[in-house]
């Protein structure tokens, strides 16, 4: 039996196919071609995004090769999970992928974003190369944060970070939205949370204080349809979350259309930079693996749901078909594009497992962006402070 979000996600022809409305050709090749998506739910909105939506030839290859380098990404770390190459913690966004690349899609350069510790993909959208995310993962020397901070804590520019603290990177995020607001950036702040984490108490709390001060920030909650190994439907006596904001508006949008993320994102950017305040947008998603690595994810669904959702609504193969159909790209350059992040995702899959960690005396480096007192870094043993040493460029700053 399908869970109430693996049923929402999955009421469409094989692929979630689009009815293709418009294709314009170039030289025998379509340029770009306009898809009708399915309708967005709205809360205390008059009007919403258009369903009506264009894809270019290069939006497609670059979208497509977006997720595809997220989906290789995720399966090159749990294998080095499994070989015991990766230690702790390792959370796999499988599945997600049309969510994190429809919104990167739509944000702007003043714009930032901040999430929880299904955060890999997140990082490489910002900014990071699959070195950078796989050597964090391992712990090495050429992670994004130097190995020191692993699976939950990467950061890049107007990235805020994975966060390991189940929904406490939302307040965080009314706070950059608000120092947006107060700086004069007319950036917008991105927060996402699953919906395990939106029963919270604080979720609330930011809700109320980030509509009074008219923050710039977009409360996201990708719902996967579990948190943990608890169904939303168990967990939550309201699961429309998108409504949950009270007097912050909010949308539903089906998560694995990386078209329809889009043109949610883009509605919502425009509607909190006008000064219209906070917006609340849930994405109805999925997750192939388990909550993490520690969790096979089959113990409270069936096989039979998660390879339903594989077949018939993978955001990766949804746009593959939809680039095809509309003659966008030929299957050789899908081929071509994979080829070439198959090798370099295999290529930083070595580097993860050869390249060097970090020396102990680089332990105490960079813990403070402005350090006042350069031996204030405690130590194990009392009275034997630490000293303090600058080797990076502060981020974010």
């Amino acid at each position: 039996m399908l869970s109430n979000v693996a049923k929402s996600i999955g009421q469409r022809n094989l692929f979630g196919k689009l009815k293709t409305l418009s294709s314009q050709q170039q030289n025998g090749f379509a340029s770009e071609a306009t898809f009708e998506t399915r309708a967005f739910k709205l809360h205390n909105l008059e009007e919403g995004p258009s369903t009506k939506v264009t894809l270019t030839k290069e939006d497609a290859l670059k979208y497509y090769g977006q997720m595809y380098t997220i989906r290789r990404m995720e399966t090159a770390a749990g294998n080095l999970y499994k070989e015991k190459v990766i230690r702790g913690f390792c959370h796999l966004y499988s599945g997600q992928e049309a969510c994190a690349v429809g919104m990167r899609a739509a944000m702007r350069p003043e714009d930032s974003c901040i999430t929880a510790y299904r955060c890999h993909g997140w990082t490489y959208l910002m900014g990071v190369s699959p070195v950078g995310v796989l050597a964090e993962l391992t712990g090495r020397s050429s992670g994004c944060a130097r190995g020191k901070g692993g699976s939950m804590h990467m950061y890049g520019k107007n990235f805020y970070g994975g966060n390991g603290i189940v929904g406490a990177q939302v307040p965080l995020g009314v706070g950059i939205g608000f120092a947006a607001k107060y700086n004069g950036t007319q950036g917008a702040c991105i927060a996402l949370y699953g919906d395990g984490a939106a029963n919270q108490g604080q979720l609330f709390e930011v809700y109320n204080m980030a509509k009074l001060w008219n923050a710039p920030c977009i409360f996201v909650c990708e719902n996967n349809g579990y948190g943990m190994g608890t169904s939303a439907e168990r967990a939550s006596a309201n699961t429309n979350y998108y409504t949950r904001g009270d007097f912050v508006p909010g949308i539903w949008v089906d998560g694995m259309d990386v078209l329809a993320v889009r043109e949610a994102t883009r509605f919502a950017l425009e509607h909190t930079s006008s000064g219209k305040g906070p917006i609340l947008m849930e994405t109805a998603t999925y997750r192939y693996s388990g909550h993490s690595m520690s969790d096979p994810g089959t113990s409270y669904r069936s096989r039979d749901e998660i390879a339903e959702v594989r077949q018939t609504r993978d955001p990766i193969t949804s746009l593959r078909e939809k680039i095809l159909t509309t003659e966008l790209a030929t299957v050789e350059e899908l081929k071509e594009i994979e080829g070439k992040i198959r090798a370099e995702v295999d290529s930083a899959t070595k580097v993860a497992k050869t390249d060097k960690e970090i020396s102990v005396d680089e332990l105490t480096a960079d813990i403070y962006a402005n350090p006042e007192n350069l031996t204030s870094v405690r130590n194990t043993v009392p009275h034997a402070e630490l000293q303090h040493k600058r080797l990076g460029q502060a981020v974010n700053m």
